[in-house]
């Protein structure tokens, strides 16, 4: 592959609507992933089957058809009727392991092969506004739900923990701020650590990080911070891609350190981010960003020295095996 190609295997787009050709123009351009939201799902598994099934290019490297299909108040599949977080908190993890077996095959029969559907945050503040999709709350019952969860979508589809290192320690909204978390790394180990430990012994093969800060650790946001990745990496053992939640959220929240889309692809790699999510309208260009231009970010920060090329290569590698691994499954 050329640094080029390698650059725009890093990147998992959305184009709204149902009409495939922007998807797969898209995937012709070279990235690795789609995520499906809403606007993408007419109706039926059927319909979604179709949309996906002719975005592929090659059926031997399918891209990643991502959805955040949770259940409860995070819900894309109006088939998918498995019991969600409000009541598997509730309930022993055999529960957990069995809603997120039926929700695995619910994303599967829409043609998607990753699920960005179990939370890890762990929180039991009614106001936190994670609160509703937490699978518990507090950190050991909500790691057996996680590891539950991770165990019932295994073989169907890829599960993805989130928002490492956890939202529930983070009061705000990550949409449109930075929430900050005021734990000590070792009460993060003690307690919000313990979900996403459990969901990665238990197999998941992505984790999302999020857009939030525990100052403690890293001023920066996990997504853009290289201790938080060393920490998923070295103490976690996580081996598996990371992708950040959607890119365009820093834009969002108006700092004016977030404004330039390309900047903050660079920041996620150089952290040690795998795959960049970006959730865009049908005109990227007003957010000014486009496949082309965050690759030269991407090609420039290369040059510059500011992305080793190993860093590159370990990151392609990850996600084009887990593609492969996909193809097979």
């Amino acid at each position: 592959m050329t640094v080029d190609q390698k650059a725009a295997a890093l990147l998992m787009l959305h184009a709204p609507g149902v009409d495939p050709a922007p998807l797969r123009a898209y995937i012709d351009a070279g990235v690795s992933g789609l995520i499906l939201m809403g606007d993408n799902i007419a109706g039926d598994a059927a319909s979604l089957t179709s949309l996906t099934a002719a975005a592929i290019a090659d059926p031997e490297l399918p891209p990643l058809f991502g959805v955040d299909q949770e259940g409860g108040d995070v819900a894309r599949l109006g088939w998918d009727t498995a019991a969600s977080a409000d009541t598997l908190r509730d309930a022993p993890p055999e529960a957990s392991r069995e809603a997120f077996a039926a929700r695995a095959a619910s994303v599967a029969a829409g043609g998607a092969n990753v699920n960005f559907g179990i939370i890890a945050d762990v929180t039991a503040d009614p106001d936190s506004f994670i609160h509703g999709r937490v699978l518990g709350t507090e950190p050991a019952g909500s790691a057996d739900r996680v590891a539950a969860a991770v165990t019932g979508e295994r073989g169907v589809v890829a599960s993805t923990l989130k928002h490492f290192p956890g939202h529930g320690a983070a009061p705000g909204d990550s949409h449109s701020s930075i929430p900050a978390a005021p734990l000590s790394l070792d009460e993060w180990r003690a307690g919000a650590a313990l979900p996403f430990a459990a969901g990665i012994e238990a197999g998941a093969e992505l984790v999302m990080t999020g857009h939030l800060a525990y100052p403690s650790v890293d001023a920066a946001p996990a997504s853009l911070s290289p201790e938080w990745h060393r920490i998923l990496r070295e103490e976690l053992g996580f081996d598996g891609v990371v992708v950040t939640d959607d890119m365009l959220m820093l834009q969002h929240n108006g700092l004016p350190e977030f404004a330039d889309p390309g900047e903050n692809a660079v920041r996620a790699i150089a952290a040690g981010g795998d795959l960049l999510l970006y959730v865009l309208p049908a005109d990227p260009s007003e957010f000014g960003i486009s496949v082309e231009g965050l690759v030269a970010s991407i090609i420039a920060a290369v040059d510059e020295g500011r992305i080793a090329l190993d860093r590159i290569d370990d990151a392609v590698e990850r996600i084009l095996t887990l593609r492969r691994t996909l193809a097979v499954a």
